[in-house]
């Protein structure tokens, strides 16, 4: 099973959720990754602090675009604020995550949105029956 974690600049929510998503999943039956719409040249470095904060080291994460080819190597998809500009793909289980950009965001308020992020990852795990 491979997941996608999606949103526009694949510097911030969608690199958080696919690294709690493949640490906390514990199988090799399944893997996530992310991408995204108007990939950034890298990862925030308010989101990189964050999430060393927790044991993951997201310094080696590239951004990566979102396209219809990647998006149907799927079978799931969760975007997180890309809406229309996300790929369509017919019998692709579509999920969306209304999630505040961390961009720019005090740290405070990034650590809010990555520990938003892993209570719905862990949630996801449950309803998959992966963990």
């Amino acid at each position: 099973m491979k997941v996608i974690f999606a949103c526009v600049h694949n510097a911030g929510r969608s690199q958080m959720a696919t690294a709690f998503f493949n640490a906390l999943a514990h199988t090799v039956h399944v893997q996530a990754l992310s991408a995204g719409t108007q990939p950034a040249e890298q990862v925030h470095p308010e989101v990189i602090q964050v999430m060393n904060e927790v044991g993951i080291d997201l310094r080696r994460c590239k951004p990566q675009l979102l396209n219809e080819r990647l998006a149907q190597t799927a079978d799931l998809l969760i975007t997180m604020g890309c809406g229309e500009a996300c790929p369509y793909v017919p019998g692709l289980k579509r999920e969306d995550w209304a999630l505040q950009d961390p961009k720019g965001q005090s740290l405070e308020k990034v650590r809010q949105i990555r520990d938003e992020i892993r209570k719905r990852v862990e949630t996801l795990i449950k309803e998959l029956d992966i963990s």
